[in-house]
């Protein structure tokens, strides 16, 4: 099982987007970047009522498109989701930078092949500069296999 929910930046671009926010928890990954696990407090935290959601996520709190398009003018912010289970899920990214949307919102459902460009995560890792090198993918190079069922090995707050 594989399920992931999160922010994907440079590090001081997540600590901007997060702001004062407790719930936060930055997490290093290959490559520069840091992911910022959309845990139910920060996505508390982050929803901004009446504010738009993006479409087609299930966990991006209402308000965080606004808030990463100004947040990229520090550097690219992808938002991602990955729901897989036995082989099988679905995968959606979009990416802001320099305060625009410039990839997505991207989605693959299940049973649906990857694109040629291939999947919507790594589509947006590249766009954030991550390179395959020899790893299967940009997903695989960015460590995000690591990442498995944040509940699992994201601390618990006290």
């Amino acid at each position: 099982m594989y399920q992931l929910e999160a922010v994907i930046a440079d590090r001081a671009v997540l600590r901007e987007l997060a702001g004062p926010v407790r719930q936060a928890h930055i997490v290093p990954l290959n490559q520069g970047l840091s992911l910022l696990p959309m845990t139910d407090a920060l996505f508390d935290a982050l929803t901004v009522a009446g504010a738009p959601g993006l479409d087609g996520f299930w966990k991006a709190p209402a308000g965080l498109g606004d808030r990463s398009a100004a947040c990229s003018a520090h550097g690219p912010v992808a938002y991602v989701e990955a729901d897989f289970f036995g082989g099988t899920g679905t995968q959606s990214a979009q990416v802001w930078d320099r305060g625009e949307v410039v990839l997505g919102p991207l989605h693959t459902a299940e049973g649906e092949p990857a694109p040629p460009a291939g999947s919507p995560i790594s589509q947006a890792l590249r766009r954030l500069g991550v390179t395959r090198g020899d790893h299967f993918d940009e997903f695989d190079a960015a460590g995000l296999g690591r990442h498995r069922r944040t509940d699992a090995w994201l601390p618990t707050p006290p």
